[in-house]
């Protein structure tokens, strides 16, 4: 028998081009639906290019919203212009995620950003982004991805308030993270409060200000199975979206 306890998941997908055929694709990596599937949730992904009435449709049978890494937001949805170091822009995905992102923030359902997705997170709840990191920060931290290097080396340690909900399902107050990025929050948004940071300043996670499900993470858990401790980020949320489904019915 099936079981329909598991809360859904609804992940917003990227834009794919295929090189040798032009067609394009809405996808997302597998490693974000099956660290959701492994904490007992039911990933389901979320196409680009849909109208909002289905879009709207989809959005009602989902439990809660993450939102996955990928490539830069475009700059006029926080009110400024494409600098030349930004890089490379998805405006299709930046309308669904955008569309989907503030219905949630108005309807109280969870939501878990993880590298871009904690600055979607932002700029829907209205706070900006340094475009570029390198460009606009004075740090010698390197952020970004390096070719050759694995996706899970951890690239530095993050501080993390030893009050944030973070801390209590990491266990620790510090912790060492990978880094996939160039862009950084800059205004946080109104109902976000900052909870961790680099050792260079730049932040690294924010939650709520109240007790609602609303994290995100800079860096990538779902990439860090070698450490049974992110894993409980996922669990937690996903503990979020069964009591949002409950509270719903």
């Amino acid at each position: 028998m099936a079981n329909d306890s598991r809360p859904v998941i609804g992940i917003p997908a990227r834009s794919v081009v295929d090189s040798s055929s032009g067609f394009r694709y809405s996808g997302i990596p597998l490693t974000y639906s099956n660290a959701v599937e492994r904490a007992g949730g039911a990933p389901i992904l979320i196409p680009l290019h849909l109208s909002e009435e289905t879009l709207h449709a989809i959005y009602t049978r989902i439990d809660a919203l993450l939102l996955a890494g990928g490539v830069d937001v475009h700059p006029k949805e926080f009110g400024e212009e494409v600098e030349p170091f930004c890089g490379e822009i998805d405006t299709a995905r930046d309308e669904t995620e955008l569309r989907v992102t503030r219905w949630a923030l108005a309807d109280g359902h969870p939501i878990f950003g993880i590298c871009r997705g904690i600055q979607m997170l932002n700029v829907a709840a209205g706070g900006s982004l340094y475009q570029d990191i390198p460009a606009q920060l004075h740090t010698e931290q390197n952020h970004s991805y390096r070719t050759g290097d694995p996706y899970n080396l951890r690239a530095h340690a993050v501080e993390i308030d030893p009050t944030s909900r973070i801390a209590k399902w990491l266990g620790t107050p510090e912790i060492q993270v990978n880094s996939l990025h160039h862009q950084a929050l800059k205004n946080v948004a109104p109902g976000l409060r900052v909870i961790a940071r680099s050792p260079d300043g730049v932040v690294e996670a924010v939650e709520s200000e109240d007790e609602r499900f609303l994290i995100g993470v800079q860096w990538h858990p779902e990439l860090l199975e070698d450490d049974a401790r992110f894993a409980k980020l996922f669990e937690a949320f996903v503990a979020s979206a069964r009591e949002y489904r409950a509270k719903r019915n």
